[in-house]
């Protein structure tokens, strides 16, 4: 017997105003889901990239990979979990804008004591994506200087406070004085306002014309030449994001005429696709945080009936930090 769910759904592309508050029905998890009640949800760029269409799924469907909440019922295949845990999750089928719902159960973990249910759905994606990106896409060693772009976003502080407990130096790229100061407080080692500086001259000046190793890039199409101007020879250029737009008609030549480049486009669920890799990557972030060396920066909260308004000032760069999806 299933029970109903308020959810967010969209039976076509476009802007905010397609996102519709639906009931739906959610049958009783299958042998390898758990069900949970949702209390917070993670707002993340991708989640406007399935709105628009720019990454592709057939509709209707829901949007959101993340969020945390409390476990109501549990498949038979699925060990690690039980009824009454509270667990969280960061890569998904598409459909977390909800009440409740069935997740895979190799897809979530429980949250240790000390963390809150919003501050799990912060962090989850965002997080996750920092572990792979600096743990494993690019192993970063202490006194390296490394290129963030969209220092002050949510993956951004994040990453500014991993790399500074890494002992590496995060050059971190801000559209505002404002945003300079609030990546500058979270670990960043030197900001580049890029309305008014040329990011490309400043990484010279701050490495002392040595460049960068690695840059991380979730901008996209505004930054890609800009990233690849700033790097070493054999450097890599990890484009892990389209803030700005997909990046298109790449010339591989350039990467020779630059200093025999190397490039990736990783993505999260690639590095935790099974529950030993994910609780692995989940298990080095939560310990981040509940060492003090992470803090989860949450600055904006809406009830999930007013996500256009969220969408709105994600997509138009007015948040700092974190957003999550509220739940009475």
């Amino acid at each position: 017997m299933g029970i109903t769910s308020k959810a967010i759904q969209i039976e076509t592309h476009g802007g905010p105003e397609v996102m519709k508050l639906v009931t739906l029905e959610v049958s009783l998890p299958a042998d390898n889901e758990v069900q949970i009640r949702q209390k917070a949800i993670g707002l993340n760029f991708i989640d406007i990239y399935f709105r628009t269409g720019l990454y592709a799924s057939p509709l209707p469907h829901g949007l959101g990979f993340e969020a945390s909440g409390v476990v109501e019922a549990v498949g038979k295949n699925v060990a690690h979990l039980k009824v009454g845990d509270r667990v969280a999750y960061g890569q998904s089928p598409l459909g977390a804008y909800a009440e409740v719902r069935n997740v895979p159960g190799h897809q979530v973990v429980k949250i240790p004591d000390g963390i809150s249910f919003e501050e799990a759905a912060a962090v989850m994606l965002k997080g996750l994506t920092v572990q792979y990106l600096f743990r494993q896409t690019y192993r970063l060693q202490e006194g390296e200087t490394i290129l963030l772009h969209a220092a002050a976003g949510g993956v951004g502080l994040i990453a500014c406070q991993w790399a500074k407990a890494l002992g590496a130096k995060l050059i971190g790229t801000v559209s505002s004085p404002e945003k300079a100061a609030i990546a500058r407080a979270h670990g960043a080692w030197a900001t580049i306002n890029y309305t008014n500086e040329n990011v490309v001259e400043r990484v010279l000046e701050l490495t002392n014309g040595r460049k960068v190793p690695v840059v991380y890039d979730g901008v996209g199409k505004d930054t890609w030449e800009i990233s690849l101007d700033c790097l070493q020879p054999r450097g890599l250029m990890v484009s892990y994001g389209n803030a700005s737009g997909p990046v298109t008609g790449v010339n591989l030549g350039v990467l020779a005429t630059k200093g025999s480049l190397y490039v990736t486009r990783p993505s999260l669920g690639a590095h935790v696709n099974t529950l030993e890799k994910m609780q692995a990557a989940a298990d080095e972030l939560f310990q981040m945080i509940t060492s003090k060396k992470i803090k989860v920066q949450i600055d904006q909260r809406y009830p999930l009936e007013e996500v256009a308004e969220a969408h709105i000032a994600l997509a138009s760069r007015k948040t700092t930090g974190a957003t999550v999806l509220t739940l009475d």
